[in-house]
């Protein structure tokens, strides 16, 4: 990868046994740039017969990787990290120009955070042990094999494209398994790159084969596949219920990484100026389309007055504007369509009697007219239950309401159908450990947000999703445990 320039215009092809090659029907799809909303490229519009051909270079490829020395494989794993690193700045720049995000966001957390994936797997897998018992008695010992399930398909999203890219793929090939993945439509760019460097740094081909195109064609073909034996999927509740339908007589083991309405907890005795201003980014960093951002605000009521003057204030002050520029705080939205759709909930909520603090209009930006830009939106609510603070918004839009006792805000927090991730701001300790066991969420931040750490599982409950991604949770879904009992 010499060329540090991403082209103007972008043709974007599938990467199918170590090969960039063009989608069978030759049929095309639009790729379009936030900042200004202009199509800069095309992506293939791929069918059953590429995820067919993606599938059997997979499978021709599993004999060889499966039975691949760890070492070897770690070192595979590792020098990919080494290359992302070393193509930060053109992958950073690929990033914020198909997805809208700063490239200032995507040089300091996506792109490294993908970098660290490959690399934090690379060395689990060498890590990754099986359990021994001996049968006291019965002359017997029994131990556990870990064995890799063959070949397994990655979905992923278009919010984080190559960090969530990175996320599936790494623990899936460190484990053995050959993958078909597509990324999200929206946002390629990075996942075909990511070709490039896995075939400069010596990963066998057919071990890893990217597919482009719509879900409800290119991915509904990788989940219906009848040989494609496990479905690793980040997007929308209602997708994965659907992917849950289809895979479910063909008994595919699935890990849904879903939808959320995270609470963000806000009692008077926390650190006042660290809650305020981490809770400023959890609300609206990447647009505030992270699964993880904290979309509705808890405040109790002795210091809500304040911190509603006090969190205005620093919102209003956030800079919209295009990727590029360094001052940047608020990139793109996406898409037009969802704008659209954050739009309609800004309306849904002045329809439902709340109060728009500031934001909630389109922005401007000199240069680029017709970008996706929207100012980031505080609106506060005059009950928990109304439709924007229960329904996923996903955007730049967060809700404020006060709160009385520990019980009800206990009771407003996991009024929801997710159960993705909640943070609690308070010093008090007895409180921090009832509410961290009752809060109905995968993940509880305390007096912190987004601090991640690969070794801990990652996933949410109810609606929010099924299974745990991350460490050896991770390399647990990608593989299948045999019991193995020898009496001697």
């Amino acid at each position: 990868m010499k060329n540090n320039e991403i082209p103007a215009y972008a043709g974007i092809k599938n990467y199918i046994n170590g090969e960039f090659i063009n989608p069978e029907s030759n049929q095309w799809i639009d790729n379009y740039n936030p900042s200004n909303g202009e199509v800069y490229g095309q992506i293939p519009n791929s069918s059953k017969e590429d995820v067919e051909q993606a599938f059997q270079s997979a499978k021709s490829a599993f004999p060889s990787w499966s039975q691949t020395t760890l070492e070897e494989r770690s070192r595979i794993l590792i020098k990919i990290s080494e290359l992302l690193e070393a193509n930060l700045d053109r992958f950073a720049e690929a990033e914020s120009k198909d997805n809208g995000k700063p490239v200032s966001l995507a040089k300091m957390v996506d792109i490294p955070r993908a970098a660290s994936n490959f690399r934090f797997f690379g060395n689990a897998i060498t890590q990754f042990a099986s359990e021994s018992h001996e049968s006291v008695g019965q002359n017997a010992v029994n131990y556990t094999l870990r064995q890799p399930i063959g070949v397994v398909g990655c979905i992923s999203p278009w919010n984080l494209p190559l960090y969530l890219f990175t996320w599936k793929i790494a623990p899936a090939i460190a484990a053995g398994n050959c993958v078909v993945a597509k990324p999200s439509e929206v946002t390629p760019m990075t996942a075909y790159l990511l070709g490039e460097i896995c075939s400069e740094a010596g990963l066998p081909k057919g071990v890893l084969n990217i597919v482009h195109g719509l879900g409800t064609t290119t991915g509904q073909a990788i989940v219906e596949h009848p040989n494609i034996k496990a479905i690793s999927f980040t997007g929308g509740t209602a997708t994965g219920a659907h992917i849950a339908k289809v895979a479910a007589p063909m008994f595919k083991k699935l890990s849904l990484e879903l939808g959320g309405k995270n609470p963000n907890i806000i009692f008077a005795d926390c650190d006042y100026d660290d809650m305020l201003n981490t809770t400023v980014r959890s609300s609206f960093a990447n647009q505030g389309q992270i699964c993880l951002c904290g979309s509705r605000i808890f405040v109790e009521e002795t210091i809500y007055e304040k911190f509603k003057a006090d969190f205005v204030e620093k919102v209003k002050s956030l800079k919209v504007g295009h990727p590029s520029e360094i001052d940047t705080n608020i990139g793109a939205l996406v898409s037009k369509p969802h704008l659209e759709k954050v739009k309609s909930y800004i309306k849904i909520a002045k329809e439902e009697g709340a109060t728009i603090l500031c934001g909630g209009n389109e922005v401007t930006v000199e240069g680029y007219e017709n970008g996706y830009y929207l100012q980031p939106t505080v609106i506060e609510v005059k009950t928990d239950d109304c439709r924007v603070n229960q329904e996923e918004i996903f955007g730049p839009v967060v809700t404020i309401m006060p709160f009385k006792t520990e019980d009800d805000v206990l009771e407003m927090a996991n009024k929801v159908k997710y159960g993705l991730s909640a943070t609690l701001w308070t010093n008090n300790l007895k409180r921090t450990m009832r509410m961290s066991n009752q809060l109905q969420a995968g993940i509880v931040w305390v007096n912190t947000w987004m601090m991640r750490d690969l070794r801990t599982p990652f996933g949410g409950v109810k609606a929010s999703g099924v299974g745990r991604e991350g460490g050896f949770e991770a390399l647990r879904f990608f593989t299948e445990a045999k019991n193995v009992c020898i009496k001697y």
